[in-house]
Formats: structure tokens, C-alpha cells, sequence
């Protein structure tokens, strides 16, 4: 039986035309393929919230290509993140698969929503924004924040969590001690490769895939999960498009940040499984 912990689960090796895609798996069932975020490896998942999702689903984590273990060169576009989600699924021999994205994860989850519809069951999107143009910016203090080369607990608490919260604040210390329990660690995503995600960005902005549009004909279930103190992708972007969206659900949780999965591991994958069972 598949391992359910993140914090030793193997990591594996798909091979790809020439170059090589890291992933890890843990449970089993229906799979889920899960999109990480700007400068995220194997590692910056929460194994608290991956362990309560393989109990009930085949969970796969992997690094883009180019990226932390991932051999290659890294993507310049959107479309190429997506194809990475496929491209993988093809050399484990999965036809069909929930897809989920966190932050820039969440963009690359709509684009092979969008663009590969065939492939997806489900699309589950954590702190993150649609597709274009958007009229709530990133908080400079995020920003800020982002491109410090190495966090500590209190990068962590600005960037993934509600810092005015005392609640949250306890939960960042407690998901960074979880997160430090994984002794093989996965390579961080080089400084000099950042660029390549603020390309995948100005791709996703400009949308030339018209992925916005085809989200408001889609008839692929997306959830949305979201905070009221989100200061990377506010989710009053998502208010002003909801309603033309036909199927597309959206969650806010209070007193919470950019990482709400993180904060509420347990909870946060129990609206993620009712979610996919009841719109199957």
C-alpha cells in the first residue's frame, strides 16, 4: 500500500522525452495532481493536508521542469507549466485526474483545465487568481516578502497566513515544524531560475489561451479556496467574475492568508473531498 506521509513518501523519477520530471505519490484512489506554488519544491507542500487527502485519493506532488529536482530547461510560458501536469500523467499512465493548484499552481491548474478539458475531472484552485487582467494586486508587503532567499517562520506568517491572527499565527509555526519533520529534502528553486515563473506570469496576464473565456463554458467543476486576509491574490478577483462562471464554487475562510490548506489542513481537505464527491 502506498505511503500516506509526506514527510516519507520516495521521491520518483518520470522521464520525459530528455529530461526528467520529480514527483512523490502517497494513497490511493481516484488521482489528484497538485500544481505548487512561485519557488515551491516537493517539500513546501504541508504533509498534514497531503496525508488527510491520500487517504481517500492517489496524491502526486512533482517539481515543473527545470525546477528543484526536475532536470531540463524551465518553461517561459503558462501553457508549458500546464503541459508538465499531462506530460506526467502520461508516463504514469493515468488517463483522467483531478487537478489542483496553490497560488501559481492555481494558474497552471486552470491552464490545463482550459486547454487539456479531456484530461480533468475536477479542477481545485487554492489562493490564487483567474486568468488576465485583474483588479486587486498583489500587496507590496508580499512582494517584499517573496523574493527573500531563505524563509523563516516569520516570512512564512506574512506570506502564507494572517498575521493580525493570533490563531493564524500559532498555525504557521505549527505547519513549519510539520514541514521540518521531512529529513530528504528536495533542492530549492534556484535564484536564477526565478525569472521564469514572473514569464509563466505575464503569459497567464495576457491570456492569449482565452482560458478566462473557456472557465465560463466549461462544464468541469472548479473550486475556489480562498481568505478575507489574502494579500498575494485577493479573492475579490474572483467575486467580480463568479457569477458568469457556470460551474465554479468559492470558498473564503476568515482570519486566515495565502495558505489556507496549511493553516486548516484537515478542514480545508474535507471541502475538497465533499466538493468532489457531490459534483461527480
Amino acid at each position: 500500500m502506498s505511503s500516506l506521509s509526506a514527510s516519507t513518501s520516495i521521491t520518483q523519477i518520470a522521464t520525459i522525452e530528455d529530461y526528467q520530471i520529480a514527483y512523490r505519490s502517497m494513497g490511493t484512489g481516484e488521482p489528484l495532481i497538485l500544481c505548487s506554488r512561485f519557488r515551491g519544491n516537493l517539500d513546501d507542500w504541508d504533509p498534514a493536508f497531503l496525508a488527510e487527502l491520500a487517504k481517500k485519493y492517489t496524491v502526486i506532488i512533482f517539481n515543473y521542469k527545470g525546477l528543484a529536482s526536475s532536470t531540463g530547461t524551465p518553461h517561459s510560458d503558462i501553457l508549458g507549466f500546464a503541459k508538465d501536469v499531462t506530460d506526467l500523467a502520461d508516463a504514469l499512465r493515468i488517463e483522467k485526474f483531478i487537478v489542483g493548484g496553490w497560488s501559481l499552481g492555481g494558474w497552471v491548474a486552470q491552464i490545463v483545465t482550459t486547454e487539456f478539458p479531456e484530461r480533468v475531472s475536477h479542477s481545485i484552485l487554492i489562493g490564487t487568481k483567474p486568468p488576465g487582467k485583474v483588479n486587486y494586486p498583489i500587496e507590496e508587503v508580499f512582494m517584499n516578502t517573496a523574493y527573500i532567499p531563505d524563509y523563516t517562520v516569520e516570512h512564512e506568517t506574512i506570506l502564507f497566513f494572517d498575521p493580525t491572527s493570533k490563531r493564524s499565527r500559532e498555525a504557521a509555526i505549527k505547519s513549519h515544524e510539520r514541514m521540518a519533520q521531512r529529513k530528504e529534502k528536495d533542492p530549492k528553486v534556484k535564484p536564477e531560475l526565478w525569472e521564469f515563473y514572473g514569464k509563466c506570469h505575464d503569459d497567464f496576464e495576457k491570456d492569449p489561451y482565452d482560458a478566462r473565456q473557456k472557465l465560463m463554458t466549461t462544464k468541469i467543476p472548479v473550486l475556489v479556496i480562498s481568505a478575507h486576509h489574502e494579500i498575494c491574490f485577493p479573492p475579490e478577483n474572483w467575486f467580480e467574475l463568479n457569477q458568469k462562471l457556470p460551474t465554479t464554487q468559492l470558498i473564503t475562510i476568515p482570519q486566515t492568508g495565502h495558505a489556507p490548506h496549511h493553516q486548516y489542513p484537515k478542514m480545508v481537505a474535507k471541502y475538497i473531498d465533499n466538493f468532489i464527491q457531490r459534483t461527480n
